[in-house]
C-alpha cells in the first residue's frame, strides 16, 4: 500500500518568484509563501504565520513565474519532499512543497480576464 503525500496551501507570497535552470537544463522556479492561521491567546485571539518554501518545475515555472509576485494570494498543491546535503561537515535538511500546480486567487489574469485558474494540469 503507498503512503499518501498531499498538500494544499493557501498564502501570499513573501517575494517574487526566482526562476532559474539547473545544470541539466531544466527549468524551477522557487517561492515562498505565508499562510495565516488564528491561535487562541489568552481570552483573545491572534493571528500567526506559518512559512513555506516551494518549488515549481517545468514549463509551469517558466509560464508563471514572471506572475508570482510578492504579496499576491496564491493557492498551491503538491508533495511534501524532504532535501538533504552537506555543510560544513553536518547534516542538513528542509521540507518543502513540490507544486503541481500553483493558481492565482483574488484578483485578474495579467491578460485582463477575471478569476484565477493558472497552472492546471494540462498547462
Amino acid at each position: 500500500m503507498a503512503d499518501l503525500n498531499s498538500v494544499t496551501l493557501i498564502g501570499r507570497l513573501t517575494k517574487d518568484a526566482d526562476l532559474k535552470s539547473t545544470a541539466g537544463g531544466h527549468s524551477v522556479s522557487r517561492f515562498a509563501i505565508a499562510v495565516n492561521r488564528s491561535v487562541k491567546k489568552g481570552d483573545g485571539w491572534e493571528s500567526e504565520a506559518g512559512f513555506f518554501d516551494v518549488t515549481l518545475w517545468g514549463r509551469r515555472a517558466e509560464s508563471l513565474s514572471q506572475y508570482l509576485a510578492k504579496g499576491k494570494t496564491v493557492g498551491v498543491s503538491g508533495e511534501l519532499r524532504q532535501e538533504r546535503w552537506q555543510q560544513d561537515g553536518q547534516s542538513r535538511s528542509r521540507v518543502v512543497v513540490a507544486a503541481s500546480a500553483v493558481q492565482q486567487l483574488g484578483g485578474s489574469k495579467p491578460d485582463g480576464e477575471s478569476g484565477g485558474g493558472w497552472g492546471d494540469p494540462d498547462f
